[in-house]
């Protein structure tokens, strides 16, 4: 059913930039006749947030010699917050008894030390939750819809498995879906960083239990922070400056350049179709990383492995084309991917983690 007063509405925002001569319905969509004010990716980047907030999606195409808008409805899946809750109290316990035990506490015997752990969780929650804060704002920047962080509470040494947010309809173009992609690594390492100076500069735990016997591989960011801050090489590291390591070896991992890892994001916004094969052959090589490693240095190389071969199914599935995909992202945007992916491999480490 036709409404002029929403046509109306959507026209005046429209107008500015492209000028209509005549509004079409068909099968719900809006179609909207006229002529473009400005190129076609200021349009799509001015009118994307004005229509996702009036509840559409957009589309332009020029057929029999008629520029054409054409209108969606797009109606947003209901979110069950109370899930994105729960989960992340889940999470706070549960990195805050693997954090106790990093801090040398015993809450199997004494359950009020699990608030040991506090410090740890606070530390954890941060670099995770910076990660995915960054792509859910900028996300809701470019009007895309998408979901609180979902945290996930895991019974291992740090307590999670991370965090992950869904991404739901179209991508309006490249921009965004570079801006998107790249947010979250960026802001994410900005707060590793943060953490690990502020768990360098703590005084050793002195009473610490070894919780299991690991050799961590420090990547080339984390020494160099350390280098630079006295006295913080000790043998034990503090569960903060741990946290600020797990945040770099999360951000290593989502800056592999492959399927829809925010790697894979940032790289299909740069190179276009390109990165397809790029995108392709990641897993292959990451399970060769793996062999050389276990076979050749003698070292664990397992999770390479393993991780090439979660990426190879979602290689295979492509990445979703963004609506507007003939603009390239223009050279500010393409230097920050390169240094983007630069601090990804200042972040990477050959042999992240060894059982001693």
């Amino acid at each position: 059913m036709n409404n002029p007063e929403s046509d109306q509405e959507l026209a005046e925002k429209i107008n500015p930039f492209f000028s209509i001569y005549d509004i079409q319905h068909e099968q719900g969509n809006i179609y909207f006749f006229g002529t473009p004010k400005q190129e076609i990716n200021i349009i799509f980047q001015k009118l994307w947030p004005l229509f996702s907030e009036k509840g559409f999606q957009f589309t332009m195409k020029y057929d029999l010699g008629e520029h054409i808008l054409i209108a969606s409805p797009f109606s947003p899946v209901k979110e069950r917050r109370w899930i994105n809750v729960v989960l992340a109290v889940a999470t706070i316990f549960t990195t805050m008894f693997g954090g106790s035990l990093l801090f040398g506490a015993n809450p199997f015997t004494s359950p009020v030390e699990v608030l040991k752990g506090l410090p740890f969780t606070i530390a954890i929650m941060t670099v995770l939750g910076a990660h995915e804060a960054g792509h859910y704002l900028v996300a809701k920047k470019h009007g895309m819809h998408t979901s609180l962080p979902y945290f996930i509470p895991f019974p291992n040494m740090i307590g999670t498995m991370g965090a992950v947010i869904k991404h739901r309809g179209p991508i309006p173009n490249r921009k965004a879906l570079f801006d998107v992609g790249v947010s979250g690594p960026l802001i994410g390492l900005i707060v590793s960083v943060i953490v690990t100076i502020i768990g360098l500069l703590q005084p050793p735990i002195t009473h610490a239990q070894e919780v299991l016997q690991i050799e961590l591989g420090m990547p080339l960011l984390f020494e160099l922070i350390r280098s630079v801050i006295p006295g913080s090489d000790g043998i034990i590291m503090h569960p903060i400056a741990f946290a600020g390591w797990v945040g770099m070896f999360v951000t290593a991992l989502n800056l592999i350049p492959s399927g829809q890892l925010d790697g894979g994001h940032v790289l299909r916004a740069m190179l276009g179709k390109k990165a397809k094969e790029l995108s392709k052959v990641m897993p292959f090589i990451l399970i060769s990383l793996g062999f050389y490693v276990t076979y050749i240095l003698n070292r664990d190389g397992f999770i390479w492995v393993l991780w090439g071969i979660f990426l190879s199914f979602f290689a295979a599935s492509g990445h979703p084309k963004p609506l507007d995909d003939d603009v390239p992202i223009g050279k500010g945007r393409m230097a920050l991917g390169i240094i983007t992916f630069i601090l990804g491999l200042l972040c990477f480490s050959l042999v992240p983690f060894q059982l001693q």
